[in-house]
């Protein structure tokens, strides 16, 4: 195959001076003999005529693509939040129907009640983690006191 080291739109140029050259000066009763076959100049132009055709196409799907592309961007948001907005409506409509919910695609989360003990871990790993990293809560992290219970 042979390769070219002009880019696609220099070689669209070329194929087009070339077709334009060969209009004006190979008739099209004199066959023309290279690479191992004979060809007229309708031949000659309809074989470089795929190249201009093919980057006409490429270059206008390109423009398409961006033109969808634009109109997701600026038309997306407004509807997603039209979607979340009615997402959160069949929740609250058909919150004691979980089963309906299920036919809208929403898999209703019943929250697990925290014991006391998973409490309790909670709080000494929270206090854990801040004596490690020398934190402290955030009336003393401003500078600020908190009030003694003997000045109340």
């Amino acid at each position: 195959m042979a390769t070219s080291k002009h880019s696609k739109g220099q070689n669209v140029l070329v194929a087009k001076q070339l077709i334009a050259a060969t209009a004006k000066h190979l008739t099209n009763s004199t066959p023309v003999a290279f690479a191992g076959s004979s060809f007229t100049a309708d031949q000659i132009a309809s074989k470089l005529q795929v190249l201009v055709n093919l980057r006409a196409d490429v270059d206008s799907a390109k423009a398409a693509v961006k033109a969808k592309v634009s109109a997701e961007v600026t038309q997306s948001p407004p509807a997603l939040a039209f979607m979340s907005a009615f997402r959160s409506f069949l929740k609250v409509h058909f919150s004691t129907s979980p089963d309906v919910l299920a036919d809208f695609g929403i898999n209703p989360k019943a929250r697990a009640p925290v014991s006391v003990e998973a409490k309790a871990a909670a709080v000494a790993k929270r206090a854990a983690t801040r004596a490690a990293r020398h934190t402290l809560d955030r009336s003393k992290s401003r500078g600020s006191k908190a009030p003694s219970p003997a000045s109340l």
